[in-house]
C-alpha cells in the first residue's frame, strides 16, 4: 500500500496528480468511490511511462461530466452504452472515466453492460496485467486489488487472457494483444498464443464491433512509436479489417523520426508535449484528403479530431506571441516557452521556416541552458540558500533568468541579488559550563584468598632486604590500616592465654578469624601493604614466642627442680609482658607458630604423663635462652603496633592446619618453638639472626598453675 502511493506521488506527472485530485473531489462530492484501474496500474507497476489514465466510478460517471467540466477539463466524447466518459484536462491529460460493471456476449462483438461492484469489473477485462486497480478513496488511498494475480504476469513480463473465451467473445482483443506485443516487448503465453492462434484462423475479426474499431484506431497515434505499431498490425493482417486505405507506406519515416528527436530535446528543458494529434498527422500525410477525413471520422473521441485539426492554427498563435514586443528580452521568450500550451510549441518548432523562430528554438534549446552552469551554488550555500528552503528552485530560476539577459556578472551585484533571499542566520550554539566533578576516589582491585601466597612471598623478600637493628624492628606501620580492624579485635589481642584450658577455644576462634580476613582485606584500599609491614616485627618476635613457648611445657616437674615457686612467679610475670607485646604486633607467623605451643600444653596436662610433658624441656631451653633481654624491644614494638589484627590476616591461614595436625598426632614432640618457626619458609631467616639478641628465659607460666590445681 505504502509503495503505491509512493508511486502515484513521484511516478505521476503534475498534470496528471492535479487530474486525479479533481476527480477524488468530485466523487466525494457525489457520493462515489473510484479507482486507478487499466493501464495506468500496469505502467506504474511495471515501470513504464504512465501515458493514459483510467479511472472507474461506483455509479453513473455521466453524472460527473458537468462538475468536471467546471474544473476545466475537456470532454472528448462519451458512451451512453457503458456510461463512460472521455475528458482531457490541461496539460493534454486524457482520462477514461467508466462505471464498474460487468459483460455478457450472447454474439461476439456484442457486448451487454450490467452494473456492479469493482471485482466483477475487474474480472470482465482483457488480460491479467491490467485486471488490477488502486483505491482512490479516503482510509484506503494506495490499496493495490489484483484478483487473478496480474503483478505474477507483470514479472513474467507475459500477457494471459482473462478469460479462456476472450478472443472468440471480443475480436478487439486480438488487436490489442499485438499492440502490447509490440508496445511493451512482452509474450503471450503459451495457452494465450493457441488461442490467438485459433481464433485468427477461424476469422472471427470479421465481428470486430464499430466501437471497438474506432478505439483501436485511435490508439495508434496515441502510442510512442506509432509507425511501429502500425508495422506490427500490417504484418498480422489486421489493418485491412480496421482501415483498408492506411498502410505503413502512407507515412512520412523522416519526418516522424524528426518529430520525436525535437520531442526529447523540449522534454529535456521541462516541456512536455502529447505527440499524438501531430504523429497522426505524420503517419497520414501521404494518405488522400479524402481518406484522412473518413479516417477522422472512425475516431473515437471527437475532441481528439479537434486537436489534430488546429495543430496550424495553435502554431501560429504561438508565432505571434513569440515574436511580439513584450517577449523580446531572453527572460521573457524563456517563460514563454516554458508556460505557453506544449503541443503549439512543438508542432511550431517542426514545421517553421521562420528565421527569427529558429533563432529563438535555438537559444531555448542549446544557448539558454549553458548559462546554468553560472548559478553561483557555492555563494547560495555561503549566504544560507540550501535546497532545504523552500522556495530554493525558485530563487534558481531567478539567477537563471538574470543570467541568460546579462546581468548578474560580477559577484558583488551576486551578492547584492541573493541578499534578500538569505535567511537570516541561526543563533549561536549555547554552550552550558557545568562546575568540575568531585574526582572519584581510585578504584581498588578486589583481592581473593588465591593472592595470598604471592604477597607473603613479596613480604619475605622485603624483610630480606631490610637490615637487623632495633631500629628497623621498629618500623612505622600506617596508622589507618592497623587502626580499622583494631576495634574487630580487642578482645582476641587482650586477652593472655592465662588458663591453659582456654587453648583449644581461643585456636577454634583465631580459625574463625582466618576465614573472614581474607574478604576484610579484599574490600579495604591498601591491604596489599600489611603483609610487607607486618611480617618484619614478626621475625624479630619469635625468639620470644619460642621462649615462651619452651617454658610453658616444662611446667611441672622440671620448672619446681630448677627454680623455686616464688621465683617462677615473678619470673613468668616478667616474661610473659614482652612476650605479649610482640603479638600484639602484626607479626602473623609468631602468632601461628605459637598456637603449636597452646595445644601442646593442654593436651600434656590432661591425657600425657609428666615425663613425657618433661621431655622436649633440654631440647628447648638451650635455644630459647639468649644474652639480651628482650623487654626493650617488645616495648619498642608495642608501642608502635597496638593493634594485633593484622599479625593474624597475614599468615595464620597458610598455618591453620599444621596447628590441627599437631594436635591429632605428636602435640608434644611438635612442642618446640623452633620446630614450629622452620615450616614458615622465608620468614625463618630473620630468626636465626635475632637469637643471640633477643633471649627469653624460660620461666614458667602463670597458667601453669591453675593446670596443676585441676
Amino acid at each position: 500500500m505504502a509503495d503505491y502511493i509512493y508511486l502515484l506521488e513521484n511516478r505521476l506527472s503534475a498534470d496528471q496528480r492535479n487530474a486525479l485530485r479533481h476527480l477524488r473531489d468530485v466523487a466525494r462530492d457525489a457520493e462515489m468511490i473510484l479507482f486507478l484501474t487499466g493501464d495506468a496500474v500496469r505502467d506504474l507497476t511495471s515501470g513504464h511511462a504512465v501515458r493514459d489514465l483510467e479511472v472507474a466510478v461506483y455509479g453513473n460517471a455521466l453524472k460527473l461530466k458537468k462538475p468536471l467540466e467546471k474544473l476545466g477539463a475537456k470532454v472528448w466524447g462519451e458512451d451512453d452504452a457503458s456510461r463512460s466518459l472521455y475528458l482531457c484536462f490541461p496539460g493534454t491529460v486524457r482520462v477514461d472515466v467508466v462505471s464498474t460493471h460487468r459483460v455478457e456476449y450472447k454474439k461476439p462483438g456484442q457486448p451487454t453492460y450490467h452494473w456492479a461492484s469493482i471485482q466483477d469489473d475487474l474480472r470482465r477485462r482483457d488480460f491479467t496485467a491490467n485486471a488490477m486497480a488502486i483505491s482512490l478513496n479516503e482510509g484506503s488511498y494506495g490499496l493495490l486489488m489484483d484478483p487473478l494475480n496480474g503483478v505474477a504476469d507483470i514479472e513474467a513480463r507475459a500477457l494471459r487472457l482473462v478469460s479462456n473465451y476472450g478472443f472468440l467473445d471480443e475480436p478487439a482483443l486480438l488487436i490489442r494483444a499485438v499492440r502490447y506485443k509490440t508496445r511493451l516487448s512482452w509474450e503471450m503465453d503459451p495457452r494465450t498464443q493457441t488461442r490467438y492462434e485459433n481464433a485468427k484462423g477461424e476469422g472471427v475479426i470479421e465481428s470486430l464491433s464499430a466501437t471497438e474499431r474506432s478505439r483501436e484506431l485511435e490508439q495508434i497515434g496515441h502510442e510512442d512509436d506509432g509507425l511501429r505499431v502500425l508495422q506490427a498490425l500490417e504484418a498480422e493482417g489486421w489493418m485491412e479489417p480496421l482501415c483498408p486505405a492506411w498502410s505503413p507506406a502512407k507515412a512520412d519515416v523522416d519526418k516522424l523520426n524528426a518529430l520525436h528527436e525535437l520531442t526529447v530535446e523540449l522534454l529535456v528543458q521541462g516541456v512536455h508535449a502529447d505527440t499524438s494529434a501531430a504523429q497522426m498527422q505524420l503517419l497520414t500525410s501521404k494518405m488522400s484528403p479524402k481518406d484522412v477525413s473518413g479516417l477522422k471520422k472512425l475516431m473515437l473521441r471527437p475532441g481528439f479530431v479537434e486537436e489534430w485539426n488546429s495543430l496550424d492554427a495553435l502554431a501560429e498563435g504561438f508565432r505571434k506571441v513569440l515574436l511580439a514586443k513584450d517577449n523580446q528580452t531572453p527572460s521573457a521568450a524563456y517563460r514563454l516557452f516554458t508556460t505557453y500550451d506544449p503541443e503549439a510549441v512543438l508542432w511550431l518548432g517542426f514545421t517553421t521556416k521562420d528565421k527569427a523562430v529558429k533563432e529563438r528554438y535555438n537559444d531555448f534549446l542549446k544557448v539558454w541552458p549553458e548559462m546554468r552552469q553560472k548559478v553561483p551554488y557555492a555563494l547560495m550555500q555561503e549566504m544560507r540558500i540550501r535546497p532545504e528552503l523552500a522556495n530554493y528552485n525558485e530563487i534558481v530560476q531567478q539567477v537563471f533568468l538574470q543570467l541568460i539577459d546579462g546581468k548578474l556578472e560580477t559577484p558583488e551585484e551576486m551578492r547584492a541579488f541573493l541578499e534578500p533571499y538569505s535567511p537570516p542566520a541561526p543563533p549561536p550554539q549555547v554552550t552550558i559550563k557545568r562546575g568540575r566533578g568531585r574526582r572519584a576516589e581510585p578504584k581498588v582491585k578486589e583481592t581473593f584468598d588465591d593472592d595470598e601466597d604471592a604477597e607473603e612471598a613479596e613480604a619475605s623478600d622485603d624483610l630480606e632486604d631490610l637490615g637487623d637493628d632495633d631500629d628497623d624492628i621498629a618500623i612505622a606501620i600506617p596508622k589507618i590500616a592497623l587502626a580499622r580492624d583494631a576495634d574487630e579485635d580487642d578482645s582476641g589481642a587482650d586477652e593472655e592465654p592465662e588458663d591453659d584450658d582456654q587453648g583449644e577455644e581461643e585456636e577454634s576462634g583465631d580459625e574463625e578469624e582466618d576465614e573472614e580476613q581474607p574478604a576484610r582485606r579484599g574490600r579495604k584500599p591498601g591491604a596489599p601493604g600489611k603483609p610487607a609491614a607486618a611480617a618484619k616485627p614478626a621475625a624479630s618476635a619469635k625468639p620470644a614466642t619460642a621462649a615462651k613457648n619452651a617454658a610453658g611445657k616444662p611446667v611441672g616437674k622440671g620448672a619446681a627442680a630448677a627454680h623455686s615457686e616464688k621465683s617462677d612467679v615473678a619470673k613468668s610475670a616478667h616474661a610473659a609482658k614482652p612476650a605479649a607485646a610482640p603479638s600484639k604486633k602484626p607479626a602473623a607467623p609468631a602468632e601461628v607458630k605459637a598456637a603449636p605451643a597452646r595445644h601442646a600444653a593442654a593436651p600434656a596436662k590432661k591425657a600425657l604423663p609428666a615425663k613425657a610433658a618433661a621431655k622436649p624441656g633440654p631440647s628447648a631451653t638451650p635455644k630459647a635462652t639468649p644474652k639480651h633481654k628482650p623487654a626493650p624491644p617488645a616495648k619498642k614494638v608495642a608501642a608502635k603496633a597496638p593493634a594485633k589484627s593484622p599479625v593474624k590476616k597475614a599468615a595464620l591461614k597458610p598455618h591453620s592446619k599444621p596447628a590441627h595436625k599437631s594436635m591429632s598426632k605428636a602435640p608434644a614432640k611438635k612442642a618446640p618453638a623452633p620446630k614450629a618457626a622452620r615450616t614458615t619458609g622465608k620468614l625463618a631467616r630473620p630468626a636465626a639472626k635475632a637469637k643471640p639478641r633477643q633471649p627469653a628465659r624460660p620461666t614458667p607460666k602463670k597458667p601453669a598453675k591453675a593446670g596443676k590445681k585441676r
